[in-house]
């Protein structure tokens, strides 16, 4: 679906009620002043003379549209295209998602896309007909809104935890966009079993089908201890956070992802809710990917037994980044024992009380300053870990889904120790690139040799086949060794 909506598949989707195109886009009906997914149950379809689409509730709420009651169109899934595309618009999108506009207003986002602030506001009013203030604005009304039916923090709390300016800001955006004062919300949508004292939990809506058990093997695999843990198909582990540190409980319940989240600062909200959605692949169009990647034979049969497989993200760049340099030439287990050494040398403390996870992993400034000579790693290695945390640190490299694609792959690969493999591996799953492929990989190489592609050159050229989710097609075939005894070396 792009940016310029084509108003006979949209409506055609509306008219089937098709759940895959929430988040894609809004729909919008001028007789009743509300705007919807396009899924919404209500029993009445509109008709085509009173509908108007629009690529984000922000566009529909400038339009002068308030939210549906109904369904709830400010809790759909994201659009899996901001994780497709890597341009200006894209990683504007993926910045504000992340709260930069509300921690460094609109000039620290232009400031990271390297524009203007006026160009940025032209670019994005004319493609999806709102600017990066009122994308801010409704991504608030949403935060507010779950801190208001999940919470009892007073009102006051709420507005500046969801990071409103004013007491006054806070109400006319809640009145405008749902149509109900904050009481009001308060006593329609209030869903007491979700209230748990000293946590908040929220329901994380995802696209079906749903590939969990995959997923959280992956996880598992790569927990480290006092950071995460996973057990009994719950996973859990803790987030650095802007305000301070979180920690996070997901587990699949009744087709969505129940996440129960402890903060130490409630105006963490937004930042922990996105990191947990970018970690799980949340926002992903599975039956997209599985629509391209099933055109080729070869790989088809593999695709089709995971069909709601994911992209596993990360919640920090910098904690990924590490990660994927201790495990370069030794296996997963002996990688996570290296991480593990880490954080228990340099990684935070915790003030938030939990018996298994008490650790932040180590930042980049105190990886950078710390002495790395007992972790048992070649000095070569650890000159590689302080090269990039050092560079992080700087400010020199951002290691986040607003950071350009081809240019931090550039950076990496300018660091001692770092090839195109590692590179390539960071630029994935830090950034959520869909379209990473890792022909070098021995776990790619043994399970292209399977489909009869034999070799990198061959596997490489392959794979032109598989954009945009080559990413996708990576974890496929990364997919066909779990049943092996032991994962090759450079799956970290």
């Amino acid at each position: 679906m792009s940016s310029q909506l084509d108003f006979e598949r949209c409506y055609r989707a509306v008219e089937s009620r098709d759940a895959r195109f929430d988040g894609w886009f809004i729909t919008a009906v001028t007789t009743t002043g509300i705007y919807c997914r396009p899924s919404c149950p209500t029993p009445v379809r509109p008709k085509r003379a009173n509908v108007r689409f629009y690529p984000t509730a922000a566009a529909a709420q400038l339009a002068g549209f308030r939210a549906c009651k109904r369904c709830r169109p400010d809790a759909s899934p994201g659009s899996p295209e901001w994780n497709v595309r890597g341009d200006i618009v894209g990683r504007a999108m993926r910045l504000i998602a992340d709260g930069t506009v509300d921690c460094d207003g609109v000039a620290g986002l232009a400031s990271r896309l390297a524009v203007s602030e006026r160009h940025l506001h032209r670019l994005l009013l004319g493609e999806l007909g709102a600017g990066p203030l009122a994308i801010a604005r409704a991504q608030r009304a949403q935060s507010a809104r779950t801190l208001i039916e999940t919470t009892d923090l007073p009102f006051t709390d709420v507005a500046f935890a969801a990071g409103f300016e004013s007491i006054r800001q806070f109400n006319d955006t809640i009145r405008e966009v749902f149509a109900l004062a904050p009481t009001e919300l308060r006593k329609r949508g209030r869903r007491r079993r979700e209230v748990v004292e000293g946590a908040l939990t929220l329901r994380l809506p995802y696209r079906q089908p749903f590939d969990w058990p995959t997923l959280f093997a992956w996880l598992r695999a790569r927990a480290l201890p006092g950071v995460a843990e996973a057990r009994n198909g719950v996973y859990r582990r803790t987030l650095r956070l802007p305000r301070g540190a979180g920690i996070a409980t997901l587990e699949p319940v009744d087709a969505h992802i129940r996440c129960t989240l402890q903060l130490e600062s409630m105006a963490d909200l937004t930042s922990a809710v996105r990191q947990c959605r970018r970690l799980l692949d949340l926002d992903a169009d599975p039956l997209s990917v599985v629509e391209v990647l099933s055109r080729d034979r070869r790989l088809s049969p593999i695709v089709k037994q995971r069909p709601g497989l994911r992209a596993p993200g990360a919640v920090d760049g910098t904690e990924l980044a590490v990660q994927a340099i201790l495990g370069q030439q030794v296996s997963l287990s002996a990688a996570r024992t290296l991480a593990s050494r880490l954080v228990t040398a340099h990684g935070d403390l915790i003030k938030i009380a939990d018996p298994t996870l008490t650790h932040l992993f180590p930042a980049a400034q105190a990886i950078a300053a710390a002495d790395l000579s007992r972790l048992g790693v070649p000095a070569t290695r650890r000159a590689t870990l302080r090269a990039l945390a050092q560079a992080v640190a700087a400010g020199d490299l951002e290691l986040d889904p607003g950071a350009d694609r081809v240019e931090l792959h550039r950076k990496l690969t300018a660091l001692p120790g770092i090839g195109d493999w590692t590179a390539g591996y960071i630029v994935m799953r830090a950034l959520g690139d869909p379209d990473t492929f890792l022909p070098g990989d021995l776990g790619i190489k043994q399970a292209g040799a399977r489909l009869g592609l034999v070799g990198t050159r061959a596997i490489t050229e392959h794979s032109a086949a598989w954009r945009p989710w080559r990413t996708y097609a990576t974890h496929h075939l990364w997919a066909t060794l779990a049943d092996q005894e032991r994962t090759p070396k450079g799956v970290q």
